[in-house]
């Protein structure tokens, strides 16, 4: 129902899901967005999809990203376009961010529903701030969007970044179309109802020294939203002292740009993924009234600075519930000690004067930092904290009573009965305690650990791989004459060489991001696809009757990899079983860039904790 997200949110699974919590009670879950053994989970021309909140109704919202780079090259050397009818695991076009560079897009938001207009969990394109649906090859599209929350009503909440702006560049005069590029924001929040936009502004948006105002844009970001419509997010409230400078090299003599374009230069991130301009960021929360519009108000830090701090600090909020109470994080002086800053997980809640207070999730010495994301009816706070743990930094999920707040927060086991060593996060939890997010699955110390959802029972104590609780279709399995479960076979019925080519199905669930009342689980799974060969340049390659070449292995079979699709669960059936057939599988090749985080846009608020100086 909220969003669930951090910079360390990663999608990453290398490795076969190993299998876990072979005997449960929990109940048996089955994916309903199957479609042939494949997962309607992305918006088509785009790779990867992700689904992130989902409501009371069974309405989700996500995100798909990365266009698809279906051009290539026929005999006479001229571009083509094929039709990706194979679905094989296709590049994904580049996308640089410079001021010479035309703003290309993507990152596009979509909505689903159990009662679809256009059917059933069927991924439907969303356009924000002007948009046009991904698979348009006729027009480009500058504006990256992201849905992160839905709540009952309907209203959805994200972010969105502005269009594109062009201006003559004049250091080119022998070429009268050469064109900077810029944009009049980096990214705002946006709430969404029917086909009404309410954009979602920061307080801090303009820099002004002297005579002179530059318009900046700010930062803003809608994380979450309650059934009262109240949206919690974050926003800019000042710029950060290196930020002030580079504004102030733009307005210098040194500067041979015009301000404008030098300024979305600075806010453009480098090759190792900074921002020169940085902002001071609050937690923040926007009420929108009745008439639809937004009023906005900032939470309140978890320190007070002294006033010559040159620090640039940060809170965000991350989640809510329909009381009101907010969770996020914060700097804070641990034990109001100014030796101990750190950025913790807290909480908000209204005291007796209607004000919001901040509140500190006390964290051990042990624990470099922590982050809350989202908080139920019931007060029962969940997130997770960094700590070494055999000597690894590790993640672990927590949950804390904001009831009974001396109790302090508990860490539950996952699949043993101690703690152990694996990472794990929660994004979601419900009012009936159940914890939805993504646990690693393997021990091993010296390699990347495969990722797997979860869903925790708090009543209980119950932990279980989502996997382990799928039935066998949810899984590629099918019955054969005799009733027993095997692997579906996927037919690629003429690659470009004339063959046909099969492989394994295989569905696994990485990571569960938003749980209902009625227990569906929205997340996003893993699917088994076969790779295209590449040229030199990237581009796909074609065979003499137009249609792709696949990669091959030694025994001319189809090298797969795995992509990222919108996943739906829910409870099957009281009679169903949960799959117990050996489901190891030839991974193949995992494709990790297919499968990578999906938003930049976000990596730039979490670098906060850099805390940059001077």
């Amino acid at each position: 129902m909220k969003l669930k997200l951090d910079v360390a949110l990663s999608l990453v699974a290398i490795g076969v899901l190993g299998v876990l919590n072979s005997a449960h009670a929990a109940p048996v879950y089955e994916i309903v967005n199957i479609d042939d053994f494949d997962l309607k989970g992305t918006l088509d021309g785009t790779r990867n999809g992700y689904a992130m909140g989902v409501n009371a109704n069974d309405e989700l919202v996500g995100v798909s990203k990365g266009k698809k780079k279906l051009s290539t090259s026929d005999v006479e050397g001229e571009g083509d376009i094929f039709d990706d009818e194979n679905d094989g695991i296709a590049p994904e076009e580049i996308i640089s961010y410079s001021i010479n560079n035309p703003i290309i897009a993507n990152n596009f938001a979509f909505v689903a529903a159990q009662n679809g207009t256009e059917g059933a969990w069927l991924p439907t394109f969303e356009s924000i701030n002007g948009t046009t649906v991904p698979s348009d090859t006729s027009v480009i599209n500058s504006v990256d969007t992201f849905y992160y929350g839905i709540n009952d009503a309907g209203l959805k909440v994200g972010t969105m970044t502005a269009k594109e702006q062009k201006t003559l560049n004049t250091s080119t005069t022998d070429v009268t179309d050469d064109y900077w590029y810029f944009r009049d924001y980096e990214y705002r929040g946006v709430a969404k109802v029917a086909d009404a936009e309410i954009p979602l502004p920061p307080p801090y948006t303009q820099y002004v020294k002297d005579d002179k105002t530059v318009e900046l844009g700010g930062w803003s970001a809608a994380t979450a939203v309650n059934n009262l419509n109240l949206v919690a997010g974050y926003a800019s409230t000042g710029i950060s002292k290196y930020g002030a400078e580079r504004v102030d090299f733009c307005l210098s003599k040194d500067n041979t740009l015009p301000v404008d374009v030098c300024v979305q230069r600075e806010q453009y991130p480098n090759s190792s993924g900074t921002r020169n301009i940085q902002y001071q960021t609050r937690a923040y929360v926007w009420q929108i009234d009745e008439n639809g519009s937004p009023v906005g108000t900032e939470l309140p830090l978890g320190l007070t600075p002294a006033s010559d701090n040159k620090l640039t600090l940060t809170a965000q909020a991350m989640g809510l519930n329909d009381n009101g109470v907010v969770v996020g994080r914060s700097h804070v002086y641990r034990n109001g000690s100014s030796k101990a800053l750190a950025q913790d997980a807290a909480y908000w809640a209204k005291d007796a004067e209607g004000k919001y207070k901040y509140h500190w999730i006390p964290m051990g010495n042990k624990i470099s930092s922590s982050i809350a994301y989202d908080i139920n009816d019931n007060g029962i706070v969940v997130g997770s904290y960094r700590s070494y743990i055999q000597g690894y930094p590790r993640d672990k999920f927590f949950h804390f009573d904001i009831n009974t707040p001396e109790v302090g927060y508990v860490t539950p086991n996952d699949f043993s009965s101690k703690p152990t060593d694996l990472s794990s996060k929660p994004r979601d939890i419900n009012n009936k305690g159940q914890v939805v997010g993504y646990i690693e699955t393997t021990y091993d110390k010296e390699k990347p650990r495969p990722k797997a959802g979860f869903l925790f029972d708090k009543s209980t104590g119950e932990f279980s791989n989502l996997n382990s609780l799928l039935t066998c279709a949810s899984k590629g399995f099918e019955q054969d004459k005799n009733g027993n479960w095997q692997r579906h076979q996927i037919l690629v019925e003429e690659d470009g060489s004339g063959k046909t080519l099969t492989y394994d199905a295989d569905i696994m669930v990485v990571e569960a991001n938003s749980i209902n009342e009625e227990g569906t689980i929205v997340g996003t799974a893993f699917i088994r696809k076969p790779i295209y060969q590449r040229d030199t340049d990237g581009n796909i390659v074609l065979g003499d009757n137009g249609k792709p070449l696949f990669e091959l292995n030694g025994k001319g079979e189809p090298v797969t990899g795995y992509i990222p699709r919108m996943v739906v669960l829910k409870p099957a059936a009281s009679d169903a079983q949960a799959c117990t057939v050996d489901d190891s599988v030839d991974t193949g090749n995992y494709e990790r860039k297919g499968a990578a985080s999906f938003m930049w846009l976000f990596a730039l608020p979490l670098l906060w904790l850099r805390r940059r100086v001077g």
